[in-house]
């Protein structure tokens, strides 16, 4: 059963529910999808009734967004997955869950009218603080010295004005401070199968410009990177859904890893790659991670991986500098021929989104160097 809502969703996603007639709920937000669809291949609407059936008789559950959430949690509260979710969702909860897996692990949940006030002499530096329920890097600052915290809440309050996420998705009532974690960062798009099993689907690794980026912009993937952490993360996932308990279940999930030392950043339930980076699989490796979890298939990776050693794979995300004029347009030829191969360009005008769009781009391992300057760039560079 498909849950859809905004901001987005590709045509990638949208042409495998046309073709796969998966059931979607009907939504005004689904009717204008159904309306792009070719008529020989419509979306398969369903209404609440219909869609509640089917969740409970079974079929396995999936949204683009978390913006979908609530629908879910309104109709199918007393089910096993809306118990995952409720514990994903909330990082100081999940925090505590797992506490025991890493035990001297500093973190503390703040009520946000208690922010002002707290006292933050005593905290290991450098730390994080980011709303308790969050998605899409909103509301999430780090801080090294006492200007940095102040800078934070002077920044929260404009962050909370300007999200447009409903409040289960972004809450920023409650929020957690935690120590920042060191390593390289990692997001992986995985299901829990019937037995509670983790299913790796794809693992991206999350490259930054400096040490207080906490933008998306770059996210890759390839041989190397799933060779190397495969079977260590489906170990660690192992040990952290003994503690969660769920079953059936698709999840992101952003870690850190320092040496041999594997912890969570964050848990987004239901869904994998936010926005449209879950497609990046399918260009990578030819796999359709929805269609492989909903069908509850297992990825043979060393038949997905013949022949791509040496190639890294990447989503860059096209951010809008700030400050930027609302007629602002990038220049796609300029943009495009910055890079080695593109095998897709996305670009969107979605008010509510600061994006421009996406890059999907295949790259040899002696030009990555291409990847390091779009990481850099405020992309001013690339337009008209």
């Amino acid at each position: 059963m498909i849950f859809l809502d905004r901001p987005y969703v590709s045509d990638f996603f949208l042409n495998y529910l046309c073709e796969s007639g998966r059931a979607v709920l009907h939504t005004p937000f689904t009717e204008e999808l159904a309306g792009t669809c070719p008529s020989e291949r419509p979306l398969n609407l369903v209404d609440d009734p219909e869609a509640e059936k089917l969740c409970r008789s079974g079929e396995r559950l999936y949204s683009n967004s978390e913006n979908a959430l609530d629908w879910i949690l309104l109709h199918l509260g007393d089910m096993p997955q809306a118990d995952s979710i409720r514990i994903m969702k909330d990082k100081a909860a999940l925090r505590r869950l797992l506490r025991e897996l890493d035990p001297d692990f500093f973190f503390q949940e703040i009520p946000a009218a208690e922010l002002y006030s707290t006292d933050i002499s005593s905290w290991p530096r450098p730390f994080v603080l980011k709303p308790a329920v969050g998605f899409f890097s909103v509301g999430v600052h780090t801080i090294q010295r006492d200007e940095d915290w102040k800078n934070a809440l002077e920044a929260l309050a404009l962050d909370a004005k300007q999200s447009g996420f409903p409040e289960s998705v972004v809450n920023q009532t409650r929020f957690l401070v935690e120590q920042y974690i060191r390593g390289e960062e990692y997001a992986v798009d995985l299901y829990f199968d019937e037995e509670g099993e983790p299913v790796i689907l794809n693992i991206f690794q999350h490259r930054f410009s400096s040490f207080s980026d906490v933008s998306d912009r770059l996210y890759i993937t390839g041989e190397k990177i799933i060779r190397a952490n495969l079977p260590r993360f489906t170990a660690w996932f192992r040990k952290v859904n003994a503690k969660i308990g769920a079953r059936n279940f698709p999840a992101h999930v952003e870690l850190r890893v320092e040496g041999d030392h594997i912890l969570p950043i964050e848990f987004n339930p239901l869904r994998f790659a936010g926005l449209c980076t879950t497609d990046m699989a399918a260009f990578a490796f030819g796999l359709n991670t929805v269609d492989t979890y909903l069908n509850g298939k297992k990825p043979d990776f060393d038949t997905l991986l013949a022949g791509r050693k040496g190639k890294t794979y990447s989503m860059i995300l096209l951010d809008k500098p700030k400050n930027l004029p609302p007629d602002a347009r990038l220049d796609p030829e300029k943009l495009i021929a910055a890079f080695q191969h593109v095998l897709e360009a996305r670009f969107i005008n979605i008010p509510e989104l600061p994006l421009f769009g996406f890059l999907f781009t295949e790259t040899d391992e002696d030009h990555e160097d291409e990847l390091e300057r779009i990481l850099k760039s405020d992309l001013t560079e690339f337009l008209f």
